[in-house]
Formats: structure tokens, C-alpha cells, sequence
């Protein structure tokens, strides 16, 4: 069965499935389900089926998400849909799509409905919500996890293979650690936020959650890129995963540093999974953890509490009832901080990210429970803002020290509820990361989600070709997340890494191309550019087949990668790139296409 959205587009290419039969699976399994507090609003079954025999007809199977269902996290505008954040005195009907979404939909995806989440996405527990508390996958006791906790709910019970969902101090990451799943916390800037109702508009993320690593980084190649929209995005680098790579540093709490909260189950999962990262060749390095809990604790008891109350002030003013009374205590805090408190906290802050950059020159990143615990939903309810406040010990400074990060399943824990841990690393390293963790979850052979389905099978990644294989350097619509990258997966074609050419070429955006593809052309005498490419392995009989279907003016010569390597690779005619537009500045095809996106 077909779970992952590798494994959806596998079978829509192979003819084994259609996008209304998967449209149809995701609503008879909501139904299945039977719990009517994961989405505050679906859209109607036919529309939805509709819209997927539509798409069927009218696209090929080459976009990276084509057919693909995805639930959104409803403080994320949704063009038809209203946007209540949790709050029905909030609601409004937007005119369109939030930029995430609408590059969601340009992908291929199918948007099922709006789910829920603690109100305002201010919490981690998934219970501050007038629409209900969502069960817990693994124990209908426990809380869900929030603040996006239906998105990650969905996705765990295989209602959807994806979801957007939003992070600001871990509501990206906690409720996917208590649903067995992965979830993505970007690089901030790096997604849009025009279309989300702000929490702290410095600080937060649309996340993805997913079943697979790579699944949520197919995800974020198709909704990342600049947006002029939104004030706070940025051009951020976002490379495609590659190996793990050899002896990678991880940064790990002193013994002392290491808070559990008297969790001793929680405790041992996480010795258990630093020797598991041992055991896959990283090497374990001890640091000083309390500056980033220093810097966790800035988060609820400094200033940014005030982006908050900027969000809601008029209906605080208005209705204050409307509001869920923890969620009105939480943000009503934000209304007494001055400038003075500002400036001091920010003066700290900034003391503390040297701090922190400091320690990132010791390790290439940091391995984190992503919750320290967990807690049954009548302990939460009551003491709200206590237990709260201890699930973000591990991630509220993550956007306030401008880290990015990703939660992946590690174990299940005797009691039979998942433990999760999350890789950190400074912004741009989001590749990094998940090279990392896509190793890391396929070690653990935990089942997907609460599915009981197996993750799918995937080799250890390694840096250089099987002896039965070719290397290929990749430079354009082949890439990770592109559209034809698609036929080099159906070749059978496996990722090796992600490196730059020689600084001897030059890249340009070929006139008439459909879809879009550069051509990569060696040049003499000094004037060329080093070239982000993609290096794949393929079989030699598939590599003859693929070379075989290359169109003109584009072939396949030698190319020479930095350090002196030589690998297989697309080269342009010399005559084609008459009038062509040189795009060698850009360092790589994604990078070009983003600020084409961005500018559309």
C-alpha cells in the first residue's frame, strides 16, 4: 500500500493508482477515524474528488507533488476556506491563497480542509482549542501535542501523506514527536509567511509535517523561496540531501544539562538513540546547554509575548471572552512590556546568539529530545501554563537563535508512546540536516506514523557509485523537487551527493525550454563559475537509457567537479546559448528558479 508520497507518485507513474483513488482513500480513512476535533473545516468529498480527476487530466505525473493530498494548519489562509486560527470570533474568508499553499497547489497537491491547533498558535499541548481536543494516536489519555496538532495527527494516521503546519516555539515539532513523525521546522525567511496569521512575526516557520524525511524535503523545495509578500522571507540557500556525512559532530547536553523532569523512560530513549548515532559513525560532543536555555526562556518571559498581543489586541479589546482563557492569560502578559524591556532583552539575545555560534564551530549540529516528556490531558489542564512551558525546554529557542531544525522518530518507549529526537543546526543548513536525519530514521525501523506500515526501503546512501554503477552530474530540471526529477527516481537513479563543479563553466537559462532547463557550457581562460550540481548513481544499463532520451541541443559529456573529480553530466551545445541569458551569478538552477518564482 502506498503511503509515502514517493510511494503515491511510484504508483501514479507505474498506472496502479489515480488521484481520486488516493483523494477517496483520505476521506474514507477521516471517516474511519472518527475524530471530529482533527479538522475544523474539510472541503466536500466530491469538490475534492473533482479537482483530482481534473488535475489527472490536464497534468503529467512529473510535478513533485502531483496528486498529492495535504492538509493545512487553519491559521494558513486557504483561498474558499475560512481562517479561524482556533478562534470562531477571528474567523475571516480570505481572498486568496497563502503563498505556501498557492506553491503547494502549483506543485500538484490537493488541499483537503483546515485542521486544528491551540488557539492563535500559542501552545504545545493541542488543547487550547473551542473545536476540541484531538485524540492522541497512542493513548487517548495523553495530549496530542500542539500547537499544530491536527496537521500532525493527520498525517500520523495516514489521513495525508502531508501537512503545513506553523513553528514558532516547536509546534512544528513537538506534536510530530507525540504522533511517530517527522516534522520540519525550516530556516526562518526561508518559506513564505504572507497568507499566516502571525504569533511573532520575527520568528515564525510554516513546517511541514511527513512521514519521511525526504518526503517533507520534496515538501519544502516545492513551497520555499523568496516572496516579496512577505517582508520577513529571504533568499536562503536549500541545497537536496546527500550521505550522511563520515564522523559528523553532534552536540549533545552535559549529563547535568539534561532535563527529563523525572521521566526516566524518556531518559534512557534518549541514551539509547546518541549510541544509535554513534553506531551510524557520528561522533557525540558534550556542550554547555544552559545559554540555549537561556535563550528558551527570552521566548514566553521577555518581550515577544507583545508580537502576540499585536495579533489579537482589537478582539482583547472587543471580546476578550471570545478568547480560551489560557491562551487570553498567555497573551494578555504581552501588553505590559515596554521598550525598555525590548531593548534589554534583545541586547541579551544578541549576547547569547555569539554564544551559540560559538558552539556550532565545535559540532556540525545538535541532537535534542524533541520533548522531554509527556503529559496525560487532565494534567495539563490542570497546570496549563507550568507543563506547557516544560515541553518547550528543547525548542523555544530555536527561532530566537535562528537555528533550523528537524524532528525525526526515534523509538517507542515501553509504556508504547513514540520518543522523538530533533537535529538543530545554524540557518542554510537545512540539507544538512536532513542528511543527517533520513539516515538516522531508516536505522531506527520504526512503522510510519500509527499506520503499522513499513518505512519504505532505502539503501544507506553512500558517497561514491556501486561498482555496477555510473555517476551523473545533475544541473537542472532533474534536480531534488524539479519536475523531471521524477524520471531519474522511475530509472532507478539514487542521490550520492551534493557538490559544485570546477569553477570552469558557465550556467545559462536556455530561450524556449519546456520545462524550463539551463545549459551548463565549459569555458576557457579564467571565466567560468563553480556550479551547484547533484551527482546520482545509476545502473549501467539505465544510465544508457537515459542517456539515450536526452534532447538536443543538451548531451552528456565529461564534467569536472571541485577538487578534480570527473563524473558523467549534462553540457550544453556552444551554439544554443547564443542569446541565452547567463545565469552563472545565481551558483545553481534552484537558486535561479526561486528568484523567477519570486518575482512572478
Amino acid at each position: 500500500m502506498a503511503e509515502t508520497v514517493a510511494e503515491i507518485l511510484d504508483a501514479y507513474r507505474a498506472g496502479a493508482a489515480k488521484p481520486e483513488d488516493i483523494i477517496a482513500r483520505s476521506f474514507a480513512r477521516i471517516r474511519a477515524h472518527a475524530d471530529p476535533a482533527i479538522f475544523i473545516a474539510l472541503r466536500k468529498e466530491a469538490e475534492v474528488l473533482a479537482e483530482a480527476k481534473q488535475l489527472a487530466g490536464a497534468s503529467g505525473t512529473d510535478l513533485p507533488l502531483y496528486g498529492i493530498p495535504v492538509a493545512v494548519k487553519d491559521n494558513i489562509d486557504v483561498k474558499g476556506m475560512a481562517t479561524t486560527a482556533a478562534c470562531p470570533a477571528y474567523s475571516y474568508r480570505p481572498a486568496r491563497d497563502a503563498t505556501a499553499v498557492a506553491r503547494l497547489r502549483a506543485a500538484g497537491a490537493i488541499i483537503l480542509g483546515k485542521t486544528n491547533l491551540d488557539q492563535f498558535a500559542t501552545g504545545l499541548v493541542g488543547v487550547r482549542t473551542p473545536y476540541g481536543v484531538a485524540r492522541n494516536l497512542f493513548d487517548a489519555k495523553l495530549i496530542p501535542g500542539g500547537s499544530s496538532s491536527g496537521s500532525a495527527l493527520a498525517v500520523g494516521a495516514g489521513m495525508t501523506p502531508l501537512a503545513l503546519g506553523t513553528d514558532t516555539a516547536g509546534s512544528g515539532r513537538v506534536p510530530a514527536a507525540f504522533s511517530n513523525i517527522v516534522g520540519l521546522k525550516p530556516s526562518r525567511g526561508l518559506v513564505s509567511n504572507a497568507g499566516v496569521v502571525p504569533a511573532c512575526r520575527t520568528l515564525d516557520c510554516v513546517s511541514v509535517f511527513a512521514l519521511t524525511v525526504d518526503d517533507a524535503m520534496t515538501t519544502l523545495a516545492a513551497i520555499a523561496g523568496p516572496d516579496d509578500a512577505d517582508p520577513f522571507s529571504r533568499p536562503r540557500r536549500l541545497d537536496a540531501p546527500g550521505p550522511m556525512p563520515q564522523s559528523v559532530r553532534l552536540g549533545v547536553p552535559l549529563p547535568g544539562g539534561r532535563l527529563f523532569f523525572g521521566d526516566r523512560a524518556s531518559a534512557a530513549a534518549y541514551d539509547a538513540e546518541l549510541t544509535r548515532f554513534a553506531a551510524l559513525g557520528a561522533r557525540i560532543v558534550e556542550i554547555d546547554i544552559e545559554p540555549f536555555y537561556a535563550a528558551a526562556r527570552l521566548l514566553y518571559e521577555g518581550p515577544w509575548v507583545a508580537e502576540r498581543y499585536l495579533t489579537v489586541r482589537a478582539l482583547l479589546a472587543s471580546a476578550p471572552e471570545s478568547l480560551h482563557p489560557v491562551t487570553r492569560q498567555v497573551i494578555l502578559a504581552g501588553a505590559s512590556a515596554t521598550a525598555a524591556d525590548t531593548f534589554a532583552a534583545l541586547y541579551q539575545l544578541e549576547e547569547l546568539r555569539r554564544v551559540s555560534d560559538h558552539t556550532f564551530r565545535s559540532i556540525d549540529a545538535l541532537v535534542l529530545p524533541t520533548a522531554p516528556t509527556i503529559y496525560t490531558i487532565e494534567e495539563v489542564l490542570a497546570d496549563p501554563i507550568g507543563l506547557n512551558g516544560r515541553l518547550g525546554t528543547y525548542t523555544n529557542f530555536v527561532n530566537l537563535l535562528d537555528l533550523c531544525g528537524l524532528a525525526v522518530p526515534a523509538s517507542m518507549r515501553p509504556d508504547g508512546t513514540p520518543f522523538g529526537v530533533t537535529l538543530l543546526a545554524p540557518a542554510g543548513e537545512d540539507a544538512a540536516l536532513a542528511s543527517i536525519g533520513r539516515e538516522f530514521h531508516r536505522a531506527t525501523g520504526l512503522p510510519l506514523g500509527a499506520l503499522k506500515a513499513p518505512q519504505p526501503a532505502q539503501a544507506r546512501q553512500s558517497a561514491a557509485p556501486a561498482p555496477d554503477e555510473i555517476a551523473i552530474a545533475i544541473v537542472g530540471a532533474h534536480l531534488s523537487g524539479m519536475p523531471l526529477n521524477g524520471e531519474l527516481r522511475a530509472a532507478g537513479a539514487r542521490l550520492l551527493a551534493c557538490v559544485r563543479t570546477a569553477p570552469h563553466y558557465r550556467l545559462y537559462a536556455l530561450a524556449g525550454a519546456r520545462p524550463p532547463k539551463p545549459g551548463l557550457l565549459r569555458v576557457k581562460n579564467g571565466a567560468g563559475a563553480a556550479i551547484e550540481v547533484e551527482v546520482w548513481g545509476l545502473s549501467e544499463s539505465a544510465f544508457g537509457r537515459f542517456v539515450a532520451a536526452v534532447p538536443p541541443p543538451l548531451s552528456i559529456g565529461t564534467l569536472e567537479l571541485d577538487g578534480g573529480r570527473q563524473v558523467k553530466g549534462f553540457l550544453v551545445e556552444a551554439e544554443a546559448v547564443a542569446g541565452a541569458r547567463d545565469i552563472s551569478s545565481f551558483g545553481g538552477w534552484r537558486a535561479f528558479v526561486a528568484e523567477e518564482k519570486a518575482l512572478a
